[in-house]
This record gives structure tokens, C-alpha cells and sequence, in this order.
């Protein structure tokens, strides 16, 4: 796996925000996160910043965000906290996940217990972004 400030995809990065637990990459069409290994990602403790500097960012709801987890590194994310999520106001247009292996597939199955949408899944970051760019996502 490969982080995005090693890849040419970077060049294009609107904004970079950069957090203790991890970092944000804002781009047009989309929002991409890579947390620390060892991280305990939740509601309290991250997400609801993060989210909340993301609005701020693109003045909007998350409804026009599409949001691709690039897991590079091994962190536990607390999959009820999507549930948390959804009684704000924010939404999201569409959630990718990318990963390597089968722990982070398994993961994401578990957070889809708790999503509302379609958790698409992608082995590398370039198939995620060339999808999102080619508007293959689905508006609900």
C-alpha cells in the first residue's frame, strides 16, 4: 500500500490537513484518510473533527463528499460510531474503502453493519480514485 503523498495523485491536493491520529487529503471530487498505525479511531475522539473541518472546507453537509479511507496502516475504528454519524447533520455521497488484505476487507464488513450505503471496496488507491473520477458512484 502506498500513502498518497508518494504518488503523483498528491500534486492535486487542494488541502492537507494533519491530525495526531492521522491525516486528510482534500481533493475536488474527494476526501481521502490515512490514520496512524495503533490508532483507536472513534466518534469522540477524531471523526467528529474531522468531519467537521471537512464541512468547513467544502461549506457543505458532506452530501457532495465522497470519502476513501486509504488504510495503509493497522488501526481499529469503532464501526457503531457510523451511528453517531448519521444523528448529525453531515452525510457523505459515497464511502471507499481501500485495502491490501483481508483483516481490512473483514473490517469494513463489520463497519457495514452500521453504514447506510454501499461500501465500495478497492485493493489499490489509483482503482478508488479513477472510479470516483469517472462518476461511477452512485448518488443516493
Amino acid at each position: 500500500m502506498i500513502s498518497i503523498v508518494n504518488t503523483e495523485l498528491y500534486k492535486d491536493c487542494l488541502k492537507e490537513i494533519n491530525y495526531s491520529f492521522g491525516n486528510v487529503f482534500i481533493f475536488k471530487e474527494f476526501v481521502i484518510s490515512q490514520f496512524c498505525r495503533g490508532e483507536v479511531i472513534s466518534w469522540e475522539n477524531q471523526i467528529k473533527l474531522m468531519v467537521e473541518d471537512i464541512a468547513a472546507f467544502y461549506n457543505s453537509d458532506g452530501s457532495n463528499v465522497v470519502y476513501i479511507s486509504n488504510r495503509i496502516n493497522s488501526y481499529s475504528l469503532v464501526a457503531a460510531d457510523w451511528l453517531k454519524f448519521y444523528k448529525t447533520n453531515y452525510k457523505v455521497k459515497a464511502y471507499c474503502v481501500v485495502s491490501h488484505n483481508k483483516a481490512g476487507f473483514l473490517n469494513s464488513m463489520i463497519e457495514k453493519l452500521f453504514f447506510k450505503k454501499e461500501i465500495k471496496h478497492f485493493s489499490n488507491l489509483y482503482e478508488a480514485v479513477n472510479y470516483v473520477k469517472q462518476g461511477l458512484i452512485e448518488i443516493s
